[in-house]
């Protein structure tokens, strides 16, 4: 039995996800791992490539776009390791960091989940490897823009968790799937990820669940990789859309209904004078306007907007 399964969900995202396995192969030489690669039907050859370039790779071909959760409880199926680490494509792991990581977690029991520190290719830090718990306060500081306006502030952006620069270890809410290590058994306890959720959302609301479990997330800083934030999905607006279908469902799902409905308004609230602001001073680029104008499309959260922001049924349908 391998010490470690590294997952990674690949769509049409060949080269960097080789890279990704590259970095992970020439810096773990002391880690028992084994590495599975799930491709959610890429177009680019990703799949020869991977099995030409890495004999030792397990490539499990979904044969179409399964979207992120269905990717990863679909890699974490056939993995063997005692720990199971969930790896973005679009990372590059720097030396030493999975060795950290996993020495840290077989030091400290009383943490079930364990994220690390992410850097932006410029190597500045990249605060989106964890974040706060949403709740009505900090969606009304998103909805008032004050979040915005004081941006990383522990009171008006709670979620951000401050300027914490991940430089310590700390306990936190939510580690996000870029770079996200439990043990196997605990995943397949926790049931995986949840599958209603398509694209974005899926790791908030499986590290809160494994909170209300008992399973306490932590942050390792010696643990770094480097993100090209959103390398399998495109930048702008139409990414707007699938964060924030990703958002109401987590509020959908995990809120009263009451509670969730007041939520809701408030994202849409805020994505609507983003995009008001927008259209004022006539910005060349307007990616709220894109997500303001396709609110219907994601206003009612997954499995609906698998329809409409991916022309893909959903699985439940």
């Amino acid at each position: 039995m391998p010490e470690l399964s590294v997952v990674v969900v690949n769509y049409n995202t060949r080269d960097a996800t080789a890279a990704c396995l590259r970095s992970v192969l020439q810096t773990a030489a002391t880690v028992d791992l084994e590495l599975i690669v799930v491709d959610n039907g890429s177009s680019d050859g990703s799949v020869p490539a991977f099995r030409a370039g890495f004999p030792g790779v397990v490539a499990i071909e979904a044969g179409e776009n399964l979207g992120f959760a269905r990717g990863v409880n679909l890699g974490a199926r056939a993995a063997s390791g005692t720990w199971l680490l969930l790896l973005n494509p679009d990372t590059i792991v720097l030396p030493g960091s999975l060795r950290a990581l996993l020495d840290f977690a077989a030091a400290h029991p009383e943490f079930g989940m364990f994220g690390g520190r992410t850097l932006r290719p410029d190597g500045s830090v990249d605060p989106s490897s964890c974040w706060g718990a949403p709740s009505l306060w900090s969606l009304t500081m998103f909805a008032t823009m004050l979040s915005t306006t004081f941006k990383r502030s522990p009171f008006f952006d709670p979620e951000s968790l401050g300027a914490w620069n991940r430089d310590s270890v700390r306990e936190v809410p939510i580690i996000t799937g870029c770079l996200l290590l439990v043990r196997r058994a605990d995943f397949e306890r926790l049931g995986g990820m949840d599958e209603d959720y398509f694209l974005y959302g899926e790791d908030a609301e499986f590290s809160l669940r494994a909170g209300r479990a008992g399973m306490r997330r932590v942050v390792v800083p010696d643990a770094v990789i480097v993100h090209e934030v959103g390398g399998s999905s495109d930048a702008g607006g139409e990414k707007g859309c699938m964060v924030m279908a990703g958002k109401v469902t987590h509020l959908r799902k995990t809120w009263t209904p009451v509670r969730a409905a007041i939520g809701v308004r408030l994202l849409v609230a805020g994505v609507g004078i983003r995009a008001a602001l927008e259209t004022v001073t006539r910005r060349s680029r307007a990616p709220w306007s894109t997500v303001w104008r396709r609110r219907a499309d994601w206003r009612r959260g997954y499995p609906a907007a698998e329809a409409t922001l991916f022309g893909r049924v959903p699985a439940t349908a």
